[in-house]
Parts: structure tokens; C-alpha cells; sequence
């Protein structure tokens, strides 16, 4: 069976959907399909590729919209070569990432035309944030206007978390279920024994220090800024954030160890020797791929009850979930951890076990083997 994944954002860049992609043309390969990744063009990369992983990808011209966060196709010749190239493909299933891109809803249409059977994932559960005024009132109303030529497609929808399946029911859409995100806790170990390094030594930190881990886009929506003045009050902690945006000469100001845009295998070796992994977030999440990381490297979570949490997360006795990411709040919750790890290591070993029964990506790859097979057959 050949995968046509149709992805926006895509590796290099980091972020939980890029990711998400990755995983599961990765699990198309190794079970003998094909995978192709459709995603957009990046400086630098070429427009047509087999990666290691056996994965075709093919990069799509765009104009950079929103420093590069929200691609645009750009009409030209490079496109129609892609796209006419593209559709020449035996493809047997479309998998469309989130809702809201132009490519995906060129995608879309595209496929219909072609009677392509395919489904579409979404990860967000609030609006781009575009702020107020005039940008964020044209924001929502593209958002609604691009759902609407998405659905008209008539593809069913999917969520990676029971709250993405709820956002959708204010455009019209009544999702056929969740596609969870997902970890593979094989690739994850594997990721903690590859060129090891000690984060403490590395960040000369003393020993007995409190460390929290922060990872992701340093944009105010992801509460890095918050969580950094919460840890320069707690006595004895400090705080390593991986990850790159705007806010990183605030953090860095604030006393954080700006660690970067890590390779994904430091990440992965910094939450499983932090004391905790804390996300902030006001952003409109789908399901964080770092909580799922850091419950599978047995680190304790701290964070706000954004998507994904109530099914990672179900009781207070797997993790600590923020009222408001005010500093205060933060530090408050911090304490606990760092004053009761005893209590802190079983909510962490309770939620890995969750995490191992629940979402794995052999799971979900499965489900959508199912979905096409189902799909194609009718």
C-alpha cells in the first residue's frame, strides 16, 4: 500500500506534527508500504528525496508566511513539475495533517478529483494565534472558511485527543474518532543510550539541584516565560529549556540554560535526568508530543489542562495540572515535586504504564490500516 501523507511542517523543523508525520510513514515503510510525505519547501533541502528512513518526500514551493509557521503554496512552474509528478504516484490512501493549511486544502480537493479515499488528522484545539484586532479577527474567519472547502471534500475527520474532537463540532464537524498522538518506547530507549551525556555536568550545575525541563517553540503562547521567573524564585532548581523563538534572550535573561533546538535523542536524555518536566501552555494544543516524552522517560509532568491531559493524564495521581500559569502558581507547583519525589516518582511510574498500554504508535498505525483498508473496500 502506498501513504501519501500530506504534512505542512516537516522535519527538520521540530514540533509535535512534524513528528507525528514522521512516525507513521516510518511505520508504512517498515511494514513493506510506501510513504510519501508532501510538506514544504525548506532552504537549503532538495525538492525531491528518499530520506533514510526509505521515506519519499517532496517539497512543495511556499511563501513563508509568519516567519515560515504558516506556509503558503506559491504558484509557479516548481509546482505544477511537483504536483503533476505527485499525482503520476500509485497512491492508495491520503492522510491530510490539520485543517487549516493551504496544502491542505489543495490536498483535499486534489484527491476528491481523483477519487482518492483519505482521511484528516487535526492537532489544534483553538485558533492560529494571530493576537487581537483586525489579524486575529481574519485569522478565525480563514480558519472557518478553510474548514469549510476541507469538509466539503466530504473525507472523515480525526482528532489526537478527545478535546480536538470538540474544538471541531463549532465548524460543523463531527470527528470519526481520535488518532492519538503516540510514542515508541523501542525508539525512545534507544535515543537514551545513544552518545549519553550528563545534563547536570554539562550545565555545571551543583549537585542536588532541582532540574526542570522545558522543550518546545519559544513563543509567549507556550508559557516558557512564566515557568522561567517561577523557577529563578524556587530555592535549589534551575531550569533547562530546549527549543528556539523569539523569547529565547528572555529566558535567557531570566536565569534559564538556553539549551537550543536540540537533536531530538538530547531532548529525549533531558527529561529522563530532569526532576520534572513542566509545560506552561496557553496554546491551542493538540496533543504535546513532549508530555507524552517525558511520561515515557518516567519524568514527572507539571502543566496546564491543555489537550491530550485528560486522557495522558486522567487523576491528580498521575500528574500535577495548573490552574493558571501565573509564576506564582508555577513555583507553587514545583515545590511539591521537588519537596515530595517520593510522590512525584509514582505518579511518574503510574502514568508511563498508562502511557505503554495506551499510545504507542503501532497502535495508531494500525488503526489507519484499518481505516484504508476499510475505505478502499467500499
Amino acid at each position: 500500500m502506498t501513504i501519501c501523507f500530506f504534512s505542512a511542517q516537516y522535519l527538520p523543523t521540530p514540533g509535535g506534527v512534524e513528528r507525528y508525520t514522521w512516525n507513521l510513514a516510518r511505520r508504512c515503510v517498515q511494514e513493506g508500504g510506501r510513504a510519501i510525505v508532501v510538506t514544504s519547501a525548506l532552504p537549503g533541502l532538495p525538492d525531491r528525496e528518499r530520506d533514510p528512513d526509505g521515506i519519499e518526500i517532496y517539497r512543495l514551493p511556499v511563501f513563508p508566511v509568519m516567519k515560515g509557521r504558516f506556509p503558503v503554496l506559491r504558484p509557479g512552474p516548481a509546482l505544477r513539475r511537483l504536483t503533476r509528478q505527485l499525482w503520476q504516484e500509485p497512491i492508495d490512501f491520503c492522510v491530510i495533517q490539520t485543517r487549516m493549511y493551504t496544502e491542505s486544502l489543495w490536498a483535499a480537493r486534489a484527491a476528491r478529483r481523483r477519487g482518492l479515499p483519505a482521511l484528516v488528522i487535526d492537532h489544534s484545539t483553538g485558533y492560529m494565534p494571530m493576537g487581537g484586532g483586525l489579524p486575529g479577527l481574519a485569522g478565525r474567519l480563514y480558519e472557518q472558511l478553510a474548514c469549510r472547502v476541507v469538509r466539503s471534500a466530504g473525507y472523515p475527520f480525526y482528532g489526537v485527543s478527545r478535546a480536538v474532537c470538540r474544538w471541531l463540532e463549532q465548524f460543523g464537524i463531527r470527528t470519526a474518532g481520535c488518532l492519538p498522538n503516540a510514542v515508541d518506547p523501542d525508539a525512545l530507549a534507544a535515543e537514551l543510550a545513544r552518545d549519553p551525556i550528563d545534563w547536570r555536568r554539562t550545565l555545571g550545575l551543583p549537585a542536588g539541584t532541582f532540574l526542570v525541563a522545558f522543550a518546545g517553540r519559544l513563543i509567549p503562547e507556550k508559557g516558557a516565560g512564566e515557568l522561567a521567573r517561577a523557577v529563578a524564585g524556587l530555592e535549589g532548581a534551575a531550569l533547562a529549556v530546549a527549543g528556539d523563538g523569539p523569547e529565547a534572550r528572555a529566558l535567557t535573561d531570566a536565569g534559564a540554560h538556553l539549551l537550543g533546538a536540540l537533536p531530538h535523542h538530547r531532548v529525549v536524555q533531558l527529561f529522563a535526568q530532569a526532576d520534572c518536566c513542566c509545560l506552561p501552555t496557553r496554546y491551542a494544543e493538540g496533543f504535546p508530543t513532549t508530555l507524552l516524552e517525558a511520561a515515557a522517560c518516567g519524568c514527572p509532568i507539571v502543566c496546564t489542562p491543555t489537550a491530550g491531559t485528560e486522557e495522558l493524564l486522567p487523576g491528580p495521581d498521575y500528574g500535577i495540572l495548573l490552574p493558571d500559569t501565573r509564576p506564582e502558581t508555577i513555583r507553587t507547583a514545583l515545590a511539591g515535586v521537588r519537596d515530595d519525589p517520593a510522590a512525584a516518582a509514582k505518579r511518574a511510574e503510574r502514568v508511563r504504564r498508562h502511557l505503554g498500554e495506551h499510545f504507542t504508535w503501532d497502535a495508531v498505525f494500525a488503526t489507519i490500516k484499518a481505516i484504508a483498508a476499510g475505505r478502499a473496500d467500499g
